[in-house]
């Protein structure tokens, strides 16, 4: 037996055990007369004592040799700490050592594995295993084992049935780019990696499983940002003889859940809004309700007064944003240029300051009187104090324009508060986009998402006016989880690929097997699958799904702790027939 006990978990009451305990060195602190060394393991430290009065000179000689991070067996005596440290749970005690075994020894770490590291992301990253060592990573990757345990706890509790679909599939034009592999057996011929177990589930529901559930890895081949990884896991769910009501009410008892047993949150039932209106009061689809700033419309009150950038303009939409008119010139202008920096897109920004005096100072002011501007304040409610910024243009630019700087601002003001949580339910999307590059109709979803059951007529008459019979689960403005009731007749599915702009030939190559199998008895079914990385960063606290992650890509796609994507031997393109296909 390594050891008795482990480095977290002794205290006073053990004090006369002997005990032997493995670990790494943390430090060590040689004082001359008296040597310290603070031993690691994943459940805490404890610290161990040497001195020459009470230790042997060759072990003495031996805790000279050690270098952090070397990897030691201890046994000793538990003895009372003279001077106690009430920070950690074994700070009242030490370890009178008898014995040291070394068990490995280490290099000098490229960085120092403390709690505030000395070393840069990219150093981390490459040496990740060292930095799993680091207690903020080693909780991160705790926290999503419980998180995964909890659900998986959840799902079982409610019969649902955990299975594994297959990895290597077919590719599909829909959606993000696949990640496609070579088959050496077909040469010519390539398997995709699934974005999603999306048609496999449906099968199982014509399987008859009923309920389904996965902890699943997926795969999109898309440009990278904070929250979004090539590889991602999705906690993937699936039910039979359910409409909408039935999965918002099981997922939204998991969410709760969560809420409850991880963060100690009661929150008794989430809001619901459409689509509409979550566009018209935030200006996206996974609007932070967190705080307030919902969009105020000044169409009626601003335009025909002579200022033409209004004048000219579909819509005129602002933010009412409290306690802000003292802002000054400069940080007007620099909120300016960052409505206008190209990720935004803005051509200007207009402000009224509605100051504490109940004066009226704008950017406009030569082209409205203070009773004009006054009105404006009336209708956003401002109060003496507050700030009122302003856009303008087409609308379906301008409320994405405005949506970025009001959450902008709720940074910059602190708003965004990680240990508030605020989550709701989107519904009622439209079933179609219309995709003008390609001239056709995408799927808002996927292709396999049913029209509501007023709006199925619409398809033949006016496909755009068609909602989705979806639905999406967000959480402090992360689109956490989404959804929706499924096709499962034939004849509607082949309705939505002609849709879509598929023919014939092309939606029986792609998707012939579930259509076929939509032939064979399939049960009215609705599925819901949540972004696990992104799940567990928010509740943890953080937005960063890669700090959640135990290997993780950097924003280039590259893992470069094993220094991939590589290049394989010109034997290997050969085997696989695309030897001819690609520059060497």
């Amino acid at each position: 037996m390594y050891r008795t006990h482990n480095c977290g978990e002794l205290n006073e009451s053990n004090i006369g055990t002997t005990v032997t305990l493995c670990g790494w060195v943390q430090i060590v602190r040689d004082m001359g007369y008296v040597t310290w060394i603070d031993l690691r393991d994943r459940y805490g430290i404890t610290q161990l004592v040497f001195d020459e009065e009470r230790s042997n000179q060759e072990l003495l000689e031996q805790v000279r040799t050690l270098g952090r991070e070397f990897v030691i067996q201890v046994k000793g005596e538990v003895i009372e700490r003279s001077s106690k440290n009430p920070q950690i749970p074994t700070g009242g005690i030490e370890i009178l050592t008898k014995t040291l075994t070394i068990l490995n020894s280490s290099l000098v770490p490229p960085f120092t594995i403390e709690d505030k590291t000395d070393g840069g992301e990219e150093l981390r990253m490459k040496y990740r295993y060292l930095d799993i060592r680091r207690n903020p990573v080693k909780e991160n990757l705790i926290f999503r084992s419980k998180v995964a345990q909890l659900i998986r706890n959840y799902l079982a509790q409610n019969d649902f049935i955990e299975v594994e679909t297959p990895v290597l599939i077919k590719s599909t034009p829909e959606g993000a780019r696949d990640f496609v592999v070579p088959s050496r057996l077909n040469p010519g011929q390539f398997y995709a990696l699934p974005q999603s177990p999306q048609t496999f589930k449906q099968l199982l529901m014509v399987g008859g499983l009923d309920k389904y559930f996965q902890i699943v890895k997926c795969f999109r081949d898309e440009d990278l940002r904070a929250d979004r990884q090539p590889e991602f896991t999705q906690v993937d769910c699936e039910m039979s003889f359910v409409n909408q009501e039935d999965i918002i009410n099981t997922f939204e008892g998991l969410t709760k859940l969560l809420l409850k047993e991880l963060i100690g949150v009661d929150i008794p039932k989430f809001p619901r809004i459409t689509y509409d209106e979550a566009m018209k009061k935030y200006g996206n689809d996974k609007p932070d309700i967190r705080f307030g700033m919902e969009f105020i419309e000044f169409n009626e009150e601003l335009k025909n007064s002579g200022f033409k950038i209004f004048d000219e303009a579909e819509l005129i939409v602002g933010i009412n944003v409290e306690n802000c008119a003292k802002y000054t010139r400069k940080q007007l202008d620099e909120l300016t240029e960052w409505v206008k920096r190209p990720q935004v897109g803005a051509n200007g920004l207009i402000y009224i300051k509605y100051n504490q005096d109940g004066s009226i100072k704008s950017s406009i002011d030569k082209f409205y009187t203070e009773d004009q501007l006054k009105v404006v304040l009336n209708k956003s409610n401002s109060k003496p104090g507050d700030l009122m910024l302003i856009l303008s243009g087409i609308s379906k630019k301008v409320r994405p324009q405005l949506s970025a700087l009001r959450m902008e601002m709720a940074e910059r003001l602190g708003l965004r508060n990680p240990k508030n949580f605020a989550p709701l339910w989107v519904i009622d999307f439209p079933l179609l986009d219309w995709d003008e590059d390609e001239n056709r109709y995408v799927a808002m979803h996927h292709p396999f998402t049913s029209p509501k059951e007023e709006d199925i007529t619409l398809l033949d008459s006016d496909p755009s006016k068609a909602r989705a019979n979806a639905y999406d689960l967000v959480l402090n403005g992360n689109e956490i989880g989404g959804g929706s009731v499924r096709i499962f007749n034939d004849e509607l599915q082949s309705k939505m690929f002609s849709l879509l702009g598929f023919s014939q030939e092309e939606a029986n190559n792609q998707f012939g097997f579930l259509m076929n199998a939509f032939k064979f008895g399939a049960p009215p079914h609705a599925g819901i699958a949540l972004g696990f990385d992104r799940l567990v960063a928010i509740l943890g606290g953080q937005e960063v799904i890669r700090d959640y992650i135990a290997f993780p890509k950097n924003n280039a796609g590259r893992d470069v702790m094993i220094d991939t994507p590589s290049l394989i031997s010109k034997e290997q393109m050969k085997e696989l027939g695309i030897l001819n296909k690609v520059n060497i």
